[in-house]
């Protein structure tokens, strides 16, 4: 398996909203699968990196501080489940070792997340077989 890198382009959002614009997280979801879905499936254990880039609005002032990262990372993955972790043995188990942040940008436009996956070696034994 190759390292990849790729940005993902569109709005961050964690889980469904009730107000507001109640299609955007589906369209992130959306985004994600359109946009990771040509990508070499993963088939092996991977360290997973990902960097949300939040726009101003993410971060209200009783948010001083953005979403909650395990929540962007939840709809993130559930997405990646669907393109790059499709063919690999227990889905997004494989990822043995993540590593994300979440930043503010400046515009809407400049919005979506930065993915890396790593290859990690993983003994026969150490992963069961």
């Amino acid at each position: 398996m190759p390292y990849l890198w790729r940005k993902i382009v569109g709005i961050p959002y964690s889980r469904n909203k009730t107000r507001g614009d109640i299609e955007a997280p589906k369209l992130w979801t959306e985004a994600i699968i359109a946009q990771t879905c040509h990508l070499p499936k993963i088939k092996e254990a991977c360290m997973l990196g990902v960097t949300f880039l939040l726009p101003p609005n993410k971060f209200p002032v009783n948010l001083p501080y953005g979403p909650d990262l395990d929540n962007l990372l939840k709809r993130f993955c559930d997405a990646l489940g669907k393109t790059i972790f499709s063919e690999t043995r227990g889905g997004d188990s494989c990822v043995v070792s993540v590593s994300a942040m979440k930043t503010r940008v400046k515009s809407k436009a400049e919005a979506g997340a930065i993915i890396e996956v790593l290859p990690v070696s993983l003994t026969d034994q150490e992963v069961g077989g």
